[in-house]
């Protein structure tokens, strides 16, 4: 008995979960797959457990380019029983999820979600299987973020007056060193809160620093090896402590934004609705007694999780590599100064109109997308028919990784691919391009919802932050690396910048 205690605790939890996975293989729960026909080649799998000791997952991105290099575009691994076809390039990439995206929009399931407490019928918008639910809420996510802003003066407006904060935020650090990691991160989650809450939390809110560490945490959780066993071994979950051990974070993130949700349902005015949640709960009302509705109180908590991770993370994450960016070429900072100078001024603040005649700025907002590769792998689809990509054959029930970085990276297209160069967005004269093989927010019918709200607050950001500032490496510090950290994100390594007033 004493024994067993010491099994279920601290990290003996992961040591017992894997041993459990090889003893369940080792009854038979795993059975050798036969490839079909056609099907795309790849490395061995060991018996039993597929390639999963073959992958480093600190680093996919590198196991997917020795595979790469082996077996071509299009390659396939087995993930213990789960069947996995990796998509490189972006021709490869095109082809599935636009050619083909009827048969490849579907996404795998996830048992681990559901042991969190995700209600079977909740799915929100980002991880939801492909059918009407999902096209009800993408619909309604869409529409309702644009009568909200999106798209409008509104949202400019409320975009600038948060830059003004984060401006002011920098400026009390009076040309000090400092990580302007959280900064950026209560800014972009204060625009996520004005669509989703209709208002914004103050800077020194211990409930937004709460917030900000559990989304970090939870992405963090959202990759590895553990994940990836217990999605493919569901019955590892009811080991007791381990969920908790492992998914913790996750559980914690949606017990708090039930909170905000409980805050705000008590002050709702059908009348009157403020925001995303307000529209959602009036849907929701008219929708009690249809349960084929995707409107309830289960999946709204998941679409304003979807909202609140997706829309502040990638945003915040892209932030911080610009501004290492121009610590790393300082050239390059006063190319975009002098531009924003000339069509913009020191006395009024960008708007969205000015960027029709910015094509540098506009050039270096694309390259440290592109080169900062922030969603390397893309999020994962699966087949739901039969299917052909680059004349391989493509079961049913295939998981399908998106090797976005791939493209973004691609020699053919890019003439510097793994240097940074804004002149990849910019032709001979001087005019701003954009190529098809630039796809950091995915393509097809999955491509991230939040691809225009990014796009306005990156502009405006990166122009008002440099309208503003000089950003320089503090004296007797390193240049920071460009190399990343993986989790699910490709996060710049902690660095430190003094923000000198221009």
């Amino acid at each position: 008995m004493a024994l067993a205690a010491h099994l279920l605790c601290g990290d003996n939890l992961a040591v017992l979960g894997l041993a459990l996975a090889v003893f369940v293989l080792l009854l038979g729960l795993s059975k050798r797959r036969q490839r079909p026909p056609r099907y795309p080649p790849g490395p061995v799998p060991i018996p039993l457990l597929g390639n999963l000791l073959q992958m480093d997952f600190q680093n996919p991105q590198d196991s997917f380019r020795k595979f790469r290099e082996k077996f071509g575009n299009v390659f396939s691994l087995q993930m213990i029983r789960t069947p996995i076809v990796v998509l490189n390039g972006p021709d490869a990439i095109r082809e599935a999820l636009v050619k083909r995206s009827e048969d490849t929009s579907d996404r795998p399931p996830s048992p681990v979600y559901n042991h969190l407490g995700y209600a079977a019928n909740a799915q929100g918008v980002v991880l939801a299987r492909y059918g009407e639910a999902w096209k009800e809420q993408r619909r309604f996510s869409l529409t309702t973020l644009r009568n909200y802003g999106l798209g409008k003066q509104t949202l400019e407006q409320w975009v600038i007056t948060e830059v003004n904060f984060l401006c002011s935020a920098f400026a009390s650090k009076e040309g000090h060193p400092f990580d302007p990691h959280i900064l950026l991160s209560y800014s972009i989650t204060n625009v996520i809160s004005f669509l989703t809450y209709g208002s914004r939390f103050s800077y020194d809110d211990q409930k937004l620093l709460k917030l900000l560490k559990l989304i970090e945490d939870s992405l963090k959780e959202d990759s590895g090896l553990m994940r990836e066993v217990v999605n493919d071994l569901p019955v590892l979950l009811s080991i007791p402590g381990l969920p908790q051990k492992f998914f913790g974070a996750q559980k914690a993130l949606m017990d708090g934004l039930d909170e905000f949700l409980e805050e705000h349902r008590k002050t709702l005015d059908p009348a009157q609705p403020r925001d995303l949640t307000d529209s959602f709960l009036i849907e929701t009302e008219k929708a009690k007694g249809n349960p084929e509705s995707s409107f309830n109180p289960a999946n709204l908590r998941l679409v304003i999780a979807d909202l609140f991770i997706a829309g502040m993370a990638t945003t915040a994450t892209t932030l911080r590599w610009a501004l290492l960016h121009l610590l790393r070429h300082p050239n390059v900072q006063s190319k975009v100064q002098e531009e924003i100078d000339r069509v913009i001024g020191r006395n009024r603040r960008p708007t969205l109109k000015d960027q029709a005649q910015m094509a540098f700025t506009n050039a270096v907002i694309h390259e440290i997308q592109r080169y900062s590769d922030i969603i390397p792998l893309g999020v994962p689809h699966m087949t739901s028919h039969d299917t052909e990509i680059q004349g391989f054959f493509i079961p049913k029930g295939t998981t399908l990784i998106t090797n976005l970085s791939s493209a973004l990276k691609d020699e053919s297209t890019w003439e510097h691919p793994y240097r940074f160069y804004p002149e990849h967005f910019l032709d001979a004269e001087g005019h701003f391009v954009k190529k098809e093989a630039f796809i950091p927010f995915s393509t097809g019918r999955r491509v991230c919802l939040g691809e225009p709200l990014a796009k306005i607050e990156l502009f405006l950001f990166f122009t008002c932050l440099l309208q503003d500032f000089n950003f320089v490496l503090p004296q007797g510090h390193s240049l920071p690396s460009d190399k990343a950290n993986y989790s699910f994100l490709s996060l710049p390594k902690p660095f430190q910048l003094c923000a000198v007033p221009r």
